[in-house]
């Protein structure tokens, strides 16, 4: 690092309002000693056949590895009691209650008449019943209206009713066997057309969310590239050089997800996380070479040679691009804090594809820029590529932030007061998990709209509670005792006011007993929350609390999300405080300054915190609906806010490391601490402002997504990056650093070293 130049050779702070003067900035020599990123990128760029045809057999390997991995992966366990119940069931090794329900309505919307008085409806459920018990043992514990005890399979206005079933394992013939059922449906379908059946239960709602996240992912594939690439073009103006960005970003993308089949053996992986995997390669990776890229045509304009240009750049871009990976990849380690499962393979993940993306733009793309040289520019686009090649200062920016540090004050309170409000709507927050029902908008797909009209004739059937009741040592549950426990149970539900509703079944399962129980509300709201406490707390222990050595734990689509929440709840402050931390001690190693980072993590939740209360104001009250293709359900996922606190963290070192590299390069050069500055922020502002715009454009595909999670990580994410490159680094950062003056890099006199020696200054190479 070049020495800070004594006080009194300062040159002009500013030279006028219209200037556009920066101070000349010594560029490291190409024969000072090269630090480890330096010593790799010279290595690639001196060895590129090496260093390209060893990129490309780690992609190639990474792809065989996971393809030849074989066998089911890791198996993710739910927190808290639901997580137990469900390790209960898992461990009979003989299959799981899967339970299907159809309704039975009538298709006229107009007739009154209740399901005992209606012969086609009796008709329909008979037929029904007979033919899923035609097809051999793919059904068991069938209940209907026409069964004993029917008044529990009748809807409390009694015109529908419900019919009920297990399908049967084992696992190997459970496809056969729900295959069974589908053409059984579709028969008695056909023979009664003038009676509705819907059908929804525990493997179509499943099947649903399995489609809806395939289907989301190839959309964000199909919408990610182009648009990407469309950005690109703008930035660079150069199809090569655009093209260079999205190639690293690509193959980085594919080895991350063959690597991810290998690793996904010991660590649980879920599915719906591929989509954020994907779209966070393509940010980050894409960014990467783009500050190289940019530093490149820097110093090739400065007069440097190519393998010159290369070597300042690993020492600048480069070092810049290694700490904000680490960033990202030591903020991501802190959802490993929350003990839950589904982060351990969302972290691998993400942690995966962004140190890839790290290594590929350290080796291979000093390699491919070696080997291009100044060709990387060809195919310029018309009126477009000559500028865009020429890699000028910002002159926006750049008298944007002459504004800013000549009224800090004035112009930082002023952003700061309006993220504040933008925040507002955060303190507000519910934390609540989409119901299958909720996540996925009408008309999306059959079976989610099945399991509406289940749920408004028979609340909570198609999404039950789960109770798992085995005997503590190990024998079987299903006695006598238990099932007149589960007969306490009906009692119960009669008695209970609404909050535990009928049919309730029971099962065993291996040596367990699985009792479904319909609970009020809609599956994860507060009438459903309150129903599940009132199973907990109450009922079970009134039905099941006299029988001797027997335990039970509750799981199903209702207590697997409470529990969760709670979880993320109670380990929220830990997470927070450890990324808080480790941010703090990185910029404080990678700045040599205390103030730098405290000024960083302030700004940081400045933007976080009015991306929380976007996400409030759009999703949990419900504006914007129709624009965005939503319904709101009045609350706001619950990974969803530490997610982003930890992604948004790491994330936006990329653009912090970046300016902040640019305007120390300035004030060790000797320009005053308000034109480093200006000057920072001028020469940083376009490949910022390109890397902003495609990382949220890339996000901003998840708006397109049918499911209401991928909306509010869209929005959130994107919203807040555009804020931290626009209102955060272009005027709250300019404001803070020029209120701070030099001390802004000043460390407590404990931690100061001795400044290294002067670097002699390049001579401009011949091109």
């Amino acid at each position: 690092m070049l020495p800070r130049i004594k006080s009194g050779q300062h040159p002009p702070d500013d030279a006028g309002p219209g200037s556009t003067a920066l101070p000349e900035i010594p560029r490291p020599a190409g024969r000072a000693r090269a630090g480890l990123i330096a010593s790799v990128a010279d290595w690639s760029a001196r060895h590129r056949a090496a260093a390209i045809t060893g990129w490309l057999a780690l992609v190639v390997l990474a792809v065989l590895a996971g393809a030849m991995t074989s066998g089911e992966g890791a198996r993710p366990v739910d927190p808290g009691e639901a997580g137990r119940a469900q390790e209960w069931v898992h461990a009979q090794h003989s299959g799981d209650s899967i339970r299907e329900n159809v309704l039975v309505s009538s298709r006229d919307a107009g007739q009154n008449r209740r399901f005992t008085d209606h012969a086609e409806l009796r008709a329909a459920t008979a037929d029904l019943v007979a033919e899923l018990r035609r097809a051999p043992g793919a059904v068991r514990d069938v209940g209907s209206p026409l069964a004993a005890h029917g008044t529990r399979w009748l809807s409390r206005d009694g015109r529908a009713g419900l019919v009920t079933f297990e399908v049967a394992g084992p696992d190997e013939e459970f496809r056969a066997h729900y295959a069974a059922v589908e053409r059984a449906v579709e028969q008695v379908r056909e023979r009664h057309p003038r009676v509705r059946l819907a059908q929804a239960g525990d493997h179509s709602l499943a099947e649903a969310v399995d489609d809806g996240i395939k289907d989301d992912l190839k959309t964000a594939e199909a919408t990610s590239l182009p648009l990407t690439l469309l950005i690109l073009l703008v930035v660079f103006g150069s199809l090569i050089a655009a093209g260079l960005p999205l190639l690293l970003s690509a193959t980085t993308v594919v080895a991350t997800f063959g690597l991810l089949r290998l690793v996904t053996r010991w660590v649980p992986f879920n599915s719906a996380a591929s989509a954020i995997v994907l779209l966070i390669g393509m940010a980050v990776g894409i960014d990467y070479a783009l500050f190289s890229l940019r530093r490149v045509r820097e110093e090739r304009a400065a007069g440097h040679d190519v393998p010159t240009a290369l070597r300042i750049t690993a020492r600048t871009s480069g070092h810049a691009v290694v700490a904000s990976g680490l960033t990202v990849m030591a903020c991501l380690v802190g959802l490993l804090f929350t003990g839950v499962d589904v982060f351990k393979g969302l972290t691998t993940g993400t942690v995966l594809v962004v140190g890839l993306a790290v290594v590929s733009a350290v080796t291979v793309l000093p390699a491919l820029l070696a080997t291009l040289g100044d060709r990387v520019d060809r195919a310029r686009l018309p009126w477009l590529g000559k500028r865009r090649i020429a890699a000028r200062e910002s002159r926006l920016w750049g008298r944007v932030a002459r504004v800013v540090v000549r009224r800090p004050v004035l112009t930082g309170a002023s952003a700061a007061l309006a993220l504040l409000l933008m925040a507002l709507p955060a303190f507000g927050m519910r934390l609540q998990d989409a119901a299958v029902t909720a996540s996925l908008p009408p008309g999306t797909s059959v079976a989610v709209d099945a399991a509406n009209e289940v749920r408004r004739a028979f609340p909570g059937a198609a999404t039950s509670a789960r109770v798992v009741v085995a005997r503590t040592d190990g024998s079987a549950a299903d006695t006598p005792a238990v099932r007149a426990g589960v007969d306490r149970l009906h009692q119960w539900a009669a008695a209970s006011g609404g909050a535990l509703r009928e049919p309730i079944t029971a099962v065993p399962v291996g040596d367990v007993l699985v009792v479904r129980v319909p609970l009020a509300g809609a599956v994860t709201d507060p009438a459903a929350n309150r129903a599940l406490a009132t199973l907990r707390e109450r009922a079970l222990p009134a039905a099941f609390g006299t029988v001797p050595g027997v335990d039970y734990a509750v799981a199903g689509k209702t207590a697997m999300p409470h529990d969760f929440t709670e979880r993320v709840r109670d380990r929220t402050p830990i997470v927070f405080a450890f990324v808080l931390g480790l941010a703090f001690l990185l910029l404080a190693v990678v700045f040599r300054s205390w103030t730098v980072p405290l000024v960083s993590i302030l700004l940081n939740l400045l933007s976080i915190g009015a991306a929380y209360g976007a996400v409030v104001w759009v999703f949990q009250d419900g504006n914007l609906e129709s624009a965005l293709g939503f319904t709101s359900y009045g609350g706001v996922v619950s990974w969803l806010p530490l997610f982003m606190f930890v992604i948004l963290f790491g994330l936006s070192m990329d653009y912090h490391i970046f300016i902040l590299s640019r305007i120390r390069e300035r004030w060790l050069a000797g320009a005053r601490p308000r034109a480093a500055v200006v000057g920072g922020i001028a020469a940083s502002a376009g490949v910022v402002s390109g890397a902003a715009l495609i990382m949220t454009g890339v996000f901003t595909v998840f708006l397109t997504l049918s499911a209401i999670e991928y909306k509010m990580l869209g929005l959130g994410m994107g919203l807040a990056i555009l804020i931290d490159a626009t209102l955060v680094r272009g005027v709250l950062l300019p404001a803070a650093m020029s209120l701070l003056d030099d001390r802004a890099w000043r460390l407590p006199r404990a931690l100061k070293h001795p400044r290294p020696a002067p670097a002699p200054r390049d001579r401009p190479a011949a091109r």
